[in-house]
């Protein structure tokens, strides 16, 4: 039999305070191989160490201890892969964190002095559309376009789905009258995502699974400059000078891979776990969105859409459809049927609007039903 360790010197062994591992006990985390019936002091095993050092790294890296607890009880292999998807989450986090940041500090500074200028007073010209795929028997698609706010959502199949993307932009509705200045957009954006999470968590709890999960990106104007939100895997891209830019990053499992070199964006089209979400609105507010401020001119165009989409037709052919002659209207249906022809197996939403100077918007614009597809979001 080996000799047990005292707390004292195990903890010094594991790197971990006598304290901690008095909690770890008390949580069910660490257990004391031996505890002395009279004094309770507490005795460990050497073959704990290895649990024990385990855990003090994943501290260290600022883990939770639920979330501890999870990755202890899995195989070394499926523990690794938690702990990797663990710091993909937190370094999304800081940058989402140092994006708002900078924003603040050249805004403060003086250096931010554009986000002052509202002077130019643009319009845009709008249409929005969501469809079922044609494989589907529901649609979590959410689709918005009005003069100031442009959105799109989509929601996790599956009970709440639905009616957490309608939340999500319904949350975000009211920044249509709000009198906020360029400068204020972020902080109110902000604001309004903490709405959405907390309808989204009423809508959880009531869904047999507790869950209710939906992506958002929306885009919020004032004068000649607009707000990004955005988080999941819908997307917002900018069609300027003939070019295409994706001007949102995918918080998707897969988007990670290509991130880190494991991937191709080819290989990531058909890749068994492309619906898979590493950040999106759960109601718990656990994960923040990506903000942002771009300026806009005229002659710019903006797509939003639902990964339907993207995930169907390629890049090229948006451009070549953005770069068409149609109006909003015309191209959001020649981007749902491009879709329709190309299978569908997701549902499609999308909102196309049109920068223009000193214009009214078009008075199309349509909210679209629901509709998401096999999303799945990691807690």
């Amino acid at each position: 039999m080996r000799e047990l360790l005292t707390i004292g010197t195990f903890a010094r062994a594991a790197r971990l305070s006598p304290k901690a591992l008095r909690l770890y006990d008390e949580l069910g985390l660490l257990r004391p191989a031996a505890v002395d019936g009279e004094s309770g002091y507490r005795y460990y095993d050497p073959a704990q160490l290895e649990r024990a050092r385990l855990i003090a790294g994943l501290r260290r890296l600022g883990m939770p201890l639920a979330r501890v607890r999870q990755v202890c009880d899995l195989p070394a292999p499926d523990a690794a892969e938690e702990v990797a998807a663990y710091w993909r989450h937190v370094t999304a986090e800081t940058e989402a964190r140092g994006r708002l940041a900078a924003f603040l500090v050249d805004h403060l500074s003086g250096r931010g002095s554009a986000v002052k200028d509202t002077t130019t007073t643009l319009g845009i010209r709008y249409a929005a559309r969501s469809e079922p795929g044609p494989v589907r028997t529901s649609n979590e698609d959410v689709a918005y376009a009005g003069e100031r706010l442009l959105a799109v959502a989509d929601g996790m199949r599956g009970p709440g789905g639905d009616r957490a993307a309608a939340a999500a932009v319904d949350a975000l509705t009211r920044l249509r009258t709000l009198p906020a200045p360029p400068e204020d957009l972020l902080g109110a954006l902000a604001d309004a995502v903490g709405d959405a999470e907390r309808a989204i968590r009423d809508i959880a709890a009531s869904t047999p699974s507790g869950e209710a999960v939906t992506t958002l990106t929306a885009l919020v104007w004032s004068g000649s400059r607009l707000a990004l939100v955005h988080i999941g895997d819908s997307r917002a891209y900018l069609f300027r000078d003939g070019g295409l830019f994706q001007i949102t990053h995918d918080h998707s499992y897969v988007q990670s891979l290509i991130d880190e070199g494991r991937l191709t964006p080819e290989e990531a089209v058909s890749h068994p776990r492309r619906p898979l979400l590493v950040r999106a609105l759960t109601g718990a507010g656990s994960c923040l969105p990506d903000l942002s401020m771009h300026e806009a001119v005229p002659g710019d165009r903006y797509l939003l859409c639902s990964d339907g989409l993207p995930g169907v037709v390629p890049a090229g052919v948006l451009r070549e459809t953005l770069a068409g002659p149609g109006g909003p209207r015309q191209v959001v249906d020649e981007l749902i049927d491009l879709a329709y022809a190309a299978g569908a197996p997701d549902n499609v939403a999308c909102v196309v609007a049109d920068v223009v100077a000193d214009a009214p918007a078009d008075p199309v614009a349509a909210q679209g039903s629901a509709a998401t597809g096999d999303d799945e979001a990691t807690r």
